[in-house]
């Protein structure tokens, strides 16, 4: 980043123009009516000269839109405090052989996506062979055992579970949730290892499209990991905080 931008606005035809595109939908049959009312809402958003760009019904009572705009928020970029995962990510091939250097027993990854979410992409994108967009999965990684649990897995279920394989890593997906369930579901599972005295027995990784590491770790997790990320990120994190965890344990000894 330039050292000479501090101050931003959004960009649409030129630098800083404050030109910004927004969806939403109302409980409104699409008519003149909707559309003055999308304008309005965009109005008391702080957005100047609303126009509709796009409008269509999505029931009788209901309607979508697009509106476009200007504001004129700006963003100090010298006031901002980024949390983010602090390890080096490596390659497959990296991760494999970190591990055989570092390792005596190959490591275990548990995962499921818990509670109510059925939703297995996130974790079935992570755990299993075939992996995504190009990435495998970290069943393929060797010196790692992956168990993928699958969906709707109780808290409780995955404790026991991580338990009986020996896991030395928890991953938990929460990939769809409604009124911000997935919130109080990681904090029960977090308040169930402390319960049980496990909290220091694994490191415990959350992902998910609604997940990033600032909420990880306020909630207690270790990390966070949000779209776009893959297995080699979630393994190169765990492998070096589990080499540091190794190197404390054996310094008090």
């Amino acid at each position: 980043m330039s050292n000479k931008i501090k101050m931003i606005r959004p960009y649409g035809d030129t630098l800083n123009d404050g030109k910004v595109q927004i969806s939403f939908s109302l409980p409104v049959p699409c008519n003149a009516l909707g559309e003055e009312a999308a304008k309005k809402m965009a109005t008391e958003m702080g957005i100047h000269n609303p126009s509709v760009v796009h409008s269509t019904p999505l029931s009788d009572e209901f309607s979508f839109y697009i509106v476009y705009g200007t504001v004129e928020h700006q963003v100090d970029l010298e006031t901002l405090s980024v949390v983010q995962v602090e390890s080096q990510s490596m390659s497959k091939e990296e991760i494999e052989l970190y591990i055989e250097e570092n390792f005596e027993t190959p490591l275990v990854f548990i995962g499921a996506s818990t509670g109510t979410d059925a939703h297995t992409v996130g974790i079935d994108a992570i755990m299993n062979m075939k992996g995504y967009n190009g990435n495998y999965g970290l069943e393929r990684y060797k010196g790692i055992e992956a168990i993928n649990l699958g969906g709707q897995v109780d808290n409780e279920t995955l404790l026991e579970k991580a338990i009986e394989h020996k896991a030395d890593v928890i991953l938990i997906s929460q990939t769809v949730t409604q009124k911000d369930i997935h919130i109080q579901n990681l904090t029960s599972f977090i308040e169930l290892l402390e319960a049980e005295n496990k909290r220091d027995q694994f490191i415990v990784i959350i992902g998910g499209a609604r997940i990033n590491h600032s909420l990880a770790k306020e909630l207690g997790y270790d990390a966070g990991f949000g779209s776009r990320k893959y297995a080699f990120d979630v393994a190169s994190f765990a492998i070096q905080v589990m080499k540091e965890k190794n190197k404390k344990a054996k310094n008090k000894i």
